[in-house]
């Protein structure tokens, strides 16, 4: 594995005492936005080219978008360059993951991977970038891992010491600051059947905000707050779920509520965390697999492998378009390929390992972030037997009215039953609204009820 001249030895080690290594210095911060994109990726291409330069991403909407629309593909002429299949997996076994391996042994005659050419899309406003160069010398991890100080709106540790700082990345990468969404999820048996859950989702990213600051979030201590309600099937419509994400997580942890139709009574639910099954998942995913990774990391050792040329789903706007049905997507075993884009990407390869006397049902996760945005793209999950449990992938695509880079599908396949769940679907719905006018008001156990009420 070829590793970056601006990390240490230690790093390419993956210490998991944060406490060991110290803040990046100002010359090494100097270099995002030259040597590396103002939020920590390698800028140049890669040795033969197969992965371009970053040239600053998508800057603007496409021709003939108006906000609301489905996001129309920058780049319909692209052609498939080549498509990898369980016939010929092994010639390219350096850029695939396990979990990818295994998919194409477990449907050897329906899965494959056609692969684009690469485009590095990825972009965020201005003022994230501003606050990412302000982030690299003064941000730091506190409560042992568990929090983070001294940063606020862009990426933490635009370049990363440890495992620990990297999956920070993730978890407080920008998606906007009040955003809406209106989504489906599904989760199909064996032989293609599923019913469409609906999820009405509200979230409003404290940490985000463009007036946000370190000091504000120190004592404030809230990262994202967030309302999830299922609005169909009738049977469910109504289970309601509220969540305040708290930066320092060792200072307060996550709070949450839910709200139950039967009782009409909100509760609070202090087990909405770490492997307790998703909302309406059929037990196909945990909590803290919502959006690849979320809440505390407390109960793994974080190690930084290093970077990685992988194949991952990239600029997925044909999987994203208002003329498929979901249908054409839900298909046995695993979604039609045929609307995914496969691109190679440097990702940085994040070990998580669970911790001696902790409780999970994932032992090893082996999470692969894209350098250019900071968002798990894969998830490698094995169980306690040290065998492949379950693969995640996360459909990315840049929404560029804001912009963001953010998956417009996430998709956990479990080995075991050969089922998956599709969270995100939103072909035959209302697109996400960045310009949400979201107060505090809207994530009380108040809101909560009068929003769970059928």
């Amino acid at each position: 594995m070829k590793k970056l001249t601006l990390l240490s030895a230690a790093v390419i080690m993956g210490l998991s005492a944060p406490a060991a290594l110290a803040k990046v210095s100002q010359a090494e911060a100097a270099k995002l936005g030259v040597e590396l994109t103002p939020l920590g990726g390698e800028k140049a291409a890669n040795a033969d080219g197969s992965i371009p330069a970053w040239d600053g991403g998508i800057t603007k909407p496409v021709a003939g978008y108006t906000k609301g629309m489905h996001h129309p593909d920058p780049f319909p002429g692209d052609k498939i360059e080549m498509t990898i299949t369980n016939a010929n997996k092994d010639q390219y076994k350096a850029n695939l993951t396990p979990g990818q391996m295994k998919l194409f042994e477990l449907y050897p005659s329906t899965f494959k991977m056609n692969v684009y050419q690469t485009r590095r899309t990825a972009s965020v406003p201005q003022f994230v970038y501003d606050a990412t160069k302000a982030n690299a010398t003064r941000g730091e991890l506190v409560a042992n891992g568990n929090g983070v100080s001294g940063a606020a709106i862009g990426i933490p540790f635009p370049i990363p010491a440890n495992g620990l700082e990297a999956i920070w990345n993730h978890i407080l990468r920008f998606r906007g600051v009040d955003v809406e969404t209106e989504r489906n999820q599904a989760a199909p048996t064996k032989g293609g059947d599923y019913t469409l859950v609906e999820l009405s989702e509200q979230l409003r990213f404290e940490y985000s905000r463009p007036d946000m600051t370190p000091e504000k979030l120190k004592q404030e201590n809230t990262l994202a707050l967030f309302k999830q309600v299922v609005t169909q099937p009738a049977r469910l419509a109504g289970t309601a779920l509220l969540v305040k994400e708290t930066l320092d997580q060792e200072a307060l942890p996550r709070q949450a509520w839910t709200y139950n139709t039967g009782q009409r009574r909100v509760r609070k639910a202090p087990n909405v965390a770490f492997d307790t099954p998703g909302t309406v998942s059929d037990g196909l995913r945990t909590t803290d697999d919502y959006d690849m990774f979320n809440g505390s990391p407390s109960r793994y050792n974080w190690e930084l492998v290093g970077k990685k040329e992988i194949y991952i789903p990239y600029n997925d706007y044909k999987l994203h378009s208002d003329k498929l049905k979901y249908d054409q997507i839900l298909t046995p075993g695993h979604i039609n390929p045929e609307y995914v884009r496969w691109e190679k990407h440097r990702v940085w390869q994040v070990r998580a390992t669970l911790k001696p006397g902790m409780r999970h049902i994932y032992k090893v996760r082996d999470m692969y972030l894209d350098e250019d945005s900071w968002q798990v793209s894969i998830a490698d999950l094995y169980d306690n037997r040290d065998e492949l449990y379950r693969v995640a992938v996360a459909h990315g695509l840049n929404y560029y009215e804001v912009p963001t880079p953010w998956s417009t599908l996430e998709v956990f396949h479990d080995l075991q039953s050969r089922r998956y769940l599709a969270i995100g679907l939103d072909n035959e719905g209302r697109m996400y609204d960045f310009d949400a006018k979201l107060t505090e008001a809207n994530f009380t156990p108040d809101a909560l009820r009068r929003a769970g009420i059928r």
